[in-house]
């Protein structure tokens, strides 16, 4: 099979030359903290821009710009690690987390917006490493490659395949524009929000440099903090609600989103999808608060915020914590764990298996169970009143299958590495599903720095499987990928 190897090159130059642009931003922070690690990213800045250049000027006069599907699902995993591999060396070169398997870990975590983290003191970081770490989630919120589409414009030829390759989920309610535009929209919708969630939460009692951070990695459903105890530190409700309602908005899917600021509200509440993953939300938080308030009613309020705030962040995949569910009750941690399988809609910056799948899977068993007493009838399933295609249904069915099994096999992994059975599933659900936080010993109070190193290699590739859909990491590991057509 012959692939495009020069737009593929060209493509992975720019974004590591996008990826060095960006690491200049950090080193204000530094300067203004007279902290050495600017210098470090400075020079990884320089590393990435070069080797960035280098792949781009050697195919910058590539005449064929054709990209068939093969092609796409190249670029999007060769794009998502070589800005993993090459965003890592802030960490390294700066000596702020010199370990290489600690250093990978945080930086996949980082751009796949995974939020675990193994670093047990984060506030002893200087503020621009601080600040990267969090930018690496802003980039990858809305993936590295619609990014690309976004600024490059001759991904327009032929880049319909990118959009497959990222987003396998299928989506009934597509923006028409071509999809140079529509990556354009969705970028200007992502940037807007988060500089709107920036002056909300400087406004309401955040610093600057904490109001930055976190304005990134709620949009992004990241999870990265700056502090230890996560948004928990800052013991404000204001600041919890602010926040529940963007991890709430950006695990929306983006089209909806696009209407509801064109005040097309009415495709908004009438979107299937949507009505499920806010009476899921609701429910969800009725139910643990109830379980809560009966074990102590002394704080009804703060009882309910707590429910909210941390039902939100798993259901959005976003990870950020104001309370250790696992220390609630054996029940509540069950559920946060089965919920680290759900994630939100589709077409927006949550990770997670995503509601729609759910949906369209038990839509379907349900027809199954009508077809075995009628077995002469004919029952359409359909989504938002219309027929899914039974190609999507298989495609579904596959995925969920295909969830099973790696998250089966990575548990078995774990536990062979070494760890108790609660914690590997539960950090295996968590990267996998790209959570953040699990259960057991990586759970919200604690990190996974004390994982063995294979481990953390190990959970390193589950983030970058589970954020690229499993499809599109799967498929360039299979020999019929690389066979001639």
């Amino acid at each position: 099979m012959k692939f495009n190897i020069n737009v593929i090159s060209n493509i992975v130059g720019i974004l590591l030359m996008i990826n060095g642009f960006l690491m200049l931003t950090a080193v204000p922070f530094g300067i203004y903290h007279m902290e050495t690690s600017w210098k470090g990213i400075l020079l990884s800045s320089l590393i990435n821009s070069s080797a960035g250049f280098f792949l781009y000027y050697r195919t910058r006069n590539t005449k064929n710009k054709d990209l068939r599907r093969r092609d796409g699902y190249l670029i999007v995993t060769s794009s998502w690690l070589f800005m993993c591999l090459f965003g890592m060396l802030p960490y390294l070169i700066s000596g702020q987390i010199p370990n290489l398997s600690n250093a990978f870990f945080e930086t996949v975590s980082g751009y796949t917006t995974t939020g675990a983290t193994i670093l047990d003191d984060i506030e002893s970081l200087d503020h621009s490493i601080l600040y990267w770490r969090s930018l690496t989630q802003w980039i990858g919120g809305m993936g590295i490659i619609v990014l690309a589409v976004a600024i490059l414009p001759f991904l327009g030829i032929g880049g319909m395949q990118l959009f497959v390759a990222e987003a396998p989920v299928f989506s009934l309610d597509k923006l028409q524009p071509r999809i140079k535009e529509t990556a354009q929209r969705l970028w200007l919708i992502y940037i807007s929000f988060t500089v709107v969630l920036f002056f909300i939460l400087w406004a309401e009692g955040m610093d600057i440099f904490d109001a930055v951070n976190h304005a990134m990695t709620t949009f992004a459903t990241g999870g990265f903090s700056t502090k230890n105890a996560s948004i928990g530190y800052f013991e404000s409700p204001l600041i919890q609600y602010t926040i529940i309602l963007f991890m709430f908005i950006s695990a929306t899917n983006f089209t909806l989103t696009y209407f509801a600021i064109k005040l097309d509200f009415r495709k908004v509440i009438e979107n299937e999808e949507f009505k499920i993953y806010l009476s899921f939300i609701v429910i969800l938080t009725l139910i643990v608060f109830s379980t809560l308030y009966m074990i102590d009613s002394s704080y009804a309020e703060e009882t309910f915020r707590g429910a909210f705030f941390n039902i939100v962040s798993i259901v959005t995949t976003t990870g950020f914590t104001t309370a250790d569910f696992t220390g609630w009750t054996d029940f509540i941690t069950t559920l946060f764990f089965i919920l680290m399988f759900f994630g939100a809609c589709a077409g927006s910056t949550s990770g997670g298996i995503k509601l729609v799948r759910h949906v369209v899977l038990l839509k379907n068993s349900y027809n199954e169970l009508k077809r075995q007493l009628h077995q002469s009838g004919i029952f359409t399933l359909k989504f938002n009143n219309r027929k899914v295609p039974n190609e999507v249904i298989s495609n579904i069915l596959a995925f969920m299958m295909l969830y099973i099994v790696i998250f089966s096999f990575g548990s078995i992994v774990m536990t062979f590495i070494g760890l108790d059975f609660k914690t590997a599933i539960g950090s295996v659900a968590a990267t996998l599903g790209n959570v953040g936080p699990g259960i057991g010993d990586v759970g919200p109070s604690g990190t996974y720095n004390s994982i063995p190193t294979e481990g953390k290699y190990f959970l390193s590739l589950l983030m970058f499987i589970g954020r690229l859909e499993l499809f599109t990491f799967l498929m360039i590991i299979t020999p019929v990928f690389w066979k001639s057509n």
